[in-house]
């Protein structure tokens, strides 16, 4: 009896990591093809902004310089960006169309996707176009796709098995991500406002404003509808989604007035990383925080219904 248990649980295993693989390859296809095209086929001089004039504040835009290296690594953003619309919206179609579908756990996803981007990053990066990247970098490259494709996969259970909470998750999201923003880009703001741009103050401030009443008015209308509360670290990962791959990809096909380069990395974190640390810190501790606070008010307004029953 014991041994037809383990063989049931290691072919369910089986077809688990067979369903993986299904998810999994199609999405190192497109990390690998949006790497190929933006360092093998395009304009490099466009894509990375070689030489761009970025006034006296940037001086030196070359193809190793610092700004234009966080371009090279903010590519894994942008391309975890489109992992995160098109595996979220298959994941959707596929829930609506098929019933009792469920997709396959994130992690075996990433999983099956990290062995080609671990092969096929460094190689196309490190041998195509010109200039090559050196080891370093193209590790840094790398490294920065495949977390930003491990941040993208979660998304896909929601949008097939519980579409409804995804889209109150999704306003967490953008909540989360709009106090996050503020925080990483604090120093810039400063420094800005520093130099007379009282605009980066109003700006900062309507930020933090607008993104405080999202989750304001979100929890107050989880409280009267009684819908149910994700946990705290499906809200954190919701805003680092929005904030770290959603924006960079927005910035990237919108923003970019018809040239689709892609971003530097100080448009969207801290030049320091030890204040980056510190905004993840306090965005974390302030899910954490509404998470309870949600929770606390379903917790009185189930008592308040049952106190009129009674």
């Amino acid at each position: 009896m014991q041994s037809k248990t383990i063989w049931a649980a290691a072919a369910s295993d089986r077809r688990a990591w067979h369903a993986a693989m299904a998810h999994g390859l199609p999405v190192a296809g497109l990390v690998l093809g949006l790497t190929a095209y933006w360092f093998g086929v395009a304009d490099r001089h466009i894509v990375f902004l070689y030489y761009h004039n970025m006034g006296a504040h940037v001086p030196d835009t070359s193809p190793f310089s610092p700004v234009t290296s966080s371009r090279y690594w903010m590519s894994g953003l942008v391309a975890g960006g489109a992992v995160l619309v098109l595996y979220t919206l298959v994941n959707w179609l596929v829930g609506r169309v098929k019933r009792g579908y469920r997709p396959p756990d994130w992690w075996r996803v990433w999983a099956v996707a990290a062995v080609p981007l671990l092969i096929g990053i460094p190689w196309i990066t490190m041998t195509v176009n010109w200039p090559t990247l050196p080891l370093m970098q193209a590790a840094r490259v790398t490294l920065v796709a495949l977390l930003g494709v491990g941040l993208a996969l979660p998304s896909g259970k929601w949008a097939a098995e519980r579409p409804s909470q995804l889209f109150w998750l999704i306003a967490d999201g953008w909540g989360l991500a709009g106090i996050l923003f503020c925080l990483s880009l604090l120093e810039q703001f400063m420094w800005a406002l520093d130099r007379g741009n009282s605009a980066a103050l109003f700006t900062m401030g309507v930020g933090l404003i607008g993104a405080a009443v999202l989750l304001l008015f979100v929890t107050g209308v989880r409280a009267w509808r009684r819908i149910a509360i994700p946990p705290a670290m499906a809200m954190f990962v919701a805003g680092l989604g929005v904030a770290h791959l959603l924006l960079p990809l927005l910035h990237h096909v919108v923003f970019t007035q018809g040239y689709f380069y892609i971003t530097n990395s100080n448009n969207f974190f801290a030049d320091h990383w030890g204040l980056q640390l510190v905004a993840w810190l306090i965005t974390a501790a302030l899910a954490g925080g509404i998470t309870r606070l949600r929770h606390r008010l379903a917790d009185w307004a189930a008592n308040s219904s049952a106190g009129k029953k009674r």
